[in-house]
């Protein structure tokens, strides 16, 4: 049964999903083991990790933070769900059969004004460890974060700081030398509230 957090009466006050012709988009948070056995299949007592990436530096207003693979929808993807595939398989090759991953759940969509996209997170979950390689053009690194570093009781610093002549303050998740912030710590704090 999918995992659906897109009720009105679940939404967090002040989140929206943005204007009609706000421009769709779609990340895949994928949820895997963090080592596979000799069988390919995820070891007893492996750990969860969720695939991260790191995206590339430039004028974007997305450049050089931390994020889920994906991206907009195109007019090939069949629905929001192939899109944030087809965005996995892009960014860091995921392939998705020898991972054994299985979608299964939409979190809560939400807009991000200063792209104008409207994002659907989808919940998928690997049998096995996925190999993962990043594309150079879109990718700087792949991190794999542990799946307890999000649950309600995880570290959260409070970061002051100026991005784009804006002053911003923030709450972020500290992981592997990472700040994780704004729309990938929204849904990584959804994730794990509901996993807890």
């Amino acid at each position: 049964m999918p995992i659906r957090m897109d009720t009105g009466e679940r939404r967090q006050p002040g989140v929206t999903t943005g204007p009609d012709d706000a421009r769709p988009a779609a990340v895949l948070v994928l949820i895997a083991p963090d080592r596979s056995g000799l069988d390919g299949l995820a070891e007893p007592d492996a750990e969860a990790e969720v695939i991260l990436i790191e995206r590339t530096g430039g004028d974007g207003v997305h450049s050089g933070q931390i994020a889920f693979p994906g991206g907009k929808s195109e007019a090939g993807d069949a629905d929001l769900e192939m899109t944030a595939l087809r965005e996995a398989v892009e960014e860091v090759r995921l392939d998705v059969e020898a991972a054994g991953v299985r979608v299964i759940g939409q979190l809560e969509p939400f807009w991000i004004p200063v792209s104008g996209y409207r994002v659907t997170p989808f919940l998928a979950v690997a049998a096995r460890r996925p190999e993962l390689t990043p594309s150079p053009d879109e990718v700087a690194s792949i991190v794999r974060a542990p799946l307890e570093a999000f649950l309600p009781s995880a570290e959260i610093e409070l970061v002051e700081t100026t991005v784009r002549d804006f002053a911003l303050r923030y709450g972020a998740y500290p992981v592997a030398g990472h700040r994780i912030w704004g729309a990938t710590a929204r849904i990584l704090g959804q994730l794990g509230a509901l996993l807890s």
